[in-house]
């Protein structure tokens, strides 16, 4: 059963109700879950490895819910089998959390993967947010001949 919501619209002195439904376009696409919304996959400049490249590689996490999410157990994946792991983390409703590959301290709204070597393929490749038991939240994915950048 589709919920719906009825938004009031005053034309002259004639009030019409307007349904808005999951199949209306304009509130279909409003996210409602915890998800991936951009990746820098191939970090500015030549690939040298220095931990400022390394941590310009990064994913942005958003949590589109209503209310705070804890990410504990949850894991940020790629294809090759790189695992990024959440460990006592809570994100705030409406806020993002950035994932670095490279060095550096953690808080609330950036993480460090802590890695010396790159994750993300520059030419093509997924990330997966995937929950503590294994349900996998969201995808990722981009080709050949893109920008370094995609959002999701």
């Amino acid at each position: 059963m589709l919920a719906m919501r009825r938004a009031a619209v005053l034309i002259g002195t004639v009030t019409l109700a307007v349904p808005f439904t999951a199949a209306n376009p304009a509130t279909a696409a409003i996210p409602t879950h915890v998800q991936l919304t951009s990746i820098q996959y191939d970090s500015p400049g030549p690939d040298k490895g220095s931990n400022g490249s390394l941590n310009a590689e990064r994913v942005v996490i958003t949590n589109n819910t209503a209310s705070p999410r804890s990410l504990n157990g949850w894991t940020l994946r790629d294809g090759q089998g790189h695992k990024y792991r959440f460990h006592q983390f809570h994100l705030a409703v409406g806020t993002s959390v950035t994932v670095h590959t490279g060095v550096g301290r953690n808080s609330s709204k950036d993480r460090y993967w802590n890695r010396t070597t790159y994750v993300w393929n520059n030419t093509a490749g997924q990330a997966m947010l995937v929950g503590p038991v294994g349900h996998v939240w969201d995808t990722c994915t981009w080709a050949t001949g893109g920008t370094g950048r995609t959002p999701c």
